[in-house]
């Protein structure tokens, strides 16, 4: 199975991406890890990449299609992988189509994960992360605290806020994505993959729905 997931950001992408790369035993692809994976390993997309990370600008979309070409051809995506946070845009939609294509492949399934705003404000206003990078454990102050205020759970450092996740910076963000990924929704709707779930309430309940849409046996 090739599976894209979309959703505004606190939407629960990265949990429920988690879930179900364990249960069906697939990648799960997020552009950030694929971008620090192909640096590290000194990949030709990562060298073209860190050139533009150094510089503290954004990496352009050939060579995130690049990167994204490299995993996608290896073996550890033969059987399918579990695509989180790209493509972000039309142009990147269209260039991911172009790249599968090229793999004589293509997308089973995309899942658009909806969330009410004000919920995915609460969400994300709420989250904090481990400081350990090796960790980065994340809580809610709400949903889901650590057992000491502050400290994380699994490795006992410091919890922080990541700047963006700051009340005021939110509705920017939501307004982003509204602008840029949410005609996605349009897109992959006509071409009759688009699954729509919604990602409030119930974890559990949620992943169960995701296996639904999927077509895969709970």
């Amino acid at each position: 199975m090739r599976i894209l997931f979309l959703g505004a950001p606190g939407a629960g992408k990265g949990t429920q991406c988690k879930r179900l790369s364990a249960k069906l035993n697939l990648p799960h692809l997020s552009s950030g890890d694929l971008l620090r994976e192909a640096v590290k390993a000194g990949s030709p997309a990562g060298v073209e990449a860190k050139g533009y990370m150094d510089k503290g600008v954004l990496v352009p979309d050939p060579v995130l299609i690049k990167m994204f070409g490299e995993k996608l051809s290896s073996q550890e995506c033969k059987n399918g992988f579990i695509l989180d946070g790209f493509p972000r845009n039309l142009a990147q939609a269209q260039s991911l189509d172009e790249l599968l294509e090229s793999l004589k492949s293509n997308l089973t399934t995309v899942i658009n994960l909806e969330v009410d705003d004000s919920l995915l404000t609460e969400r994300i206003c709420g989250r904090w992360t481990c400081s350990n990078k090796a960790c980065a454990a994340v809580y809610h102050v709400k949903f889901a605290p650590p057992k000491a205020e502050g400290k994380c759970d699994v490795c006992g450092s410091e919890l922080g806020q990541r700047a963006d996740d700051k009340e005021e910076l939110v509705k920017a963000r939501l307004n982003t994505y509204r602008e840029q990924t949410q005609p996605l929704i349009e897109y992959y709707t006509q071409k009759k993959l688009l699954k729509t779930v919604k990602g409030e309430g119930d974890q559990e309940e949620i992943f169960q729905d995701i296996l639904k849409s999927t077509k895969v046996t709970a």
